[in-house]
């Protein structure tokens, strides 16, 4: 519940980001928050883990992308954004504590169900109705794999000229 506040607050403020790096580094914190989310939800986190690495390196590549294109651009302080942020990530720390008792009642019976249902977490995965889901993004995955490679070129050199 918590993570979930927090990941709907981060999002919010990312409708008032302009600088990229700041994008960047919101979109890592929602991608650890979405992990821990992830892994909470399952048995282990291994599923949540292999998700983080791979949100990672389209991070890195944003990243690079970025930093050859604006690499001279000025990142500017707006003190008013942070009210909003300060006032979403108070809130989940001020509910009162019959709040968050029935809330560890409600995880500790999660728990319980947790290992009866979601034992086989990959099988369900791969297996029908999943299952056209799952190849059609490892055959999206492929195809723009290629088509980010014929594009960059490798004659071409890096993405920014130098002069």
């Amino acid at each position: 519940m918590l993570i979930m506040i927090i990941n709907l607050s981060l999002t919010l403020m990312f409708i008032f980001l302009t600088h990229p790096i700041s994008m960047g580094s919101l979109l890592l914190m929602q991608t650890i928050l979405v992990s821990l989310l992830i892994g909470n939800l399952n048995i282990n986190f291994w599923f949540s883990y292999i998700l983080f690495l791979i949100l990672i390196g389209g991070m890195m590549v944003l990243f690079l992308y970025m930093t050859s294109i604006a690499s001279n651009e000025t990142f500017k302080k707006n003190f008013l954004l942070f009210l909003p942020l300060l006032l979403f990530l108070i809130y989940p720390l001020v509910i009162n504590n019959q709040t968050m008792n029935f809330y560890i009642n409600n995880q500790e019976c999660y728990l319980f169900s947790n290992n009866t249902e979601f034992q086989q977490i990959l099988t369900k995965f791969i297996n029908l109705p999943y299952q056209m889901v799952f190849m059609f993004m490892v055959i999206y995955l492929l195809l723009t794999l290629i088509a980010v490679v014929n594009i960059t070129g490798i004659q071409q050199g890096p993405l920014r000229h130098h002069n």
